[in-house]
């Protein structure tokens, strides 16, 4: 019984983490909840017990992805910007 209460409050918990990725408009702040999102789905699979993949979901989900995400940004940001300095001749 407790067992089925801790997977009803961790699926509630990937349920709530996944919403706020998508209601979050900035792509920065988006990357920040994808994150907590990773580490939400990481408790998930603790609890139904798979360790490998809970494992392999901190290392990629919560750490990589958010990464990449972020120097993506950097990058477009940083491009962007150059692309409206003024040409000097």
């Amino acid at each position: 019984m407790t067992a089925d209460v801790l997977v009803v409050v961790a699926h509630a918990l990937v349920a709530s983490a996944g919403t706020a990725v998508v209601v979050t408009y900035d792509p920065a702040r988006q990357a920040v909840t994808l994150s907590l999102s990773g580490l939400a789905l990481t408790v998930l699979f603790v609890v139904l017990q798979a360790p490998d993949v809970a494992l392999a979901q901190v290392a990629v989900g919560s750490a990589v992805v958010p990464l990449m995400v972020m120097l993506a940004l950097r990058t477009t940001r940083t491009l962007a910007a150059r692309h409206r300095e003024p040409k000097r001749t």
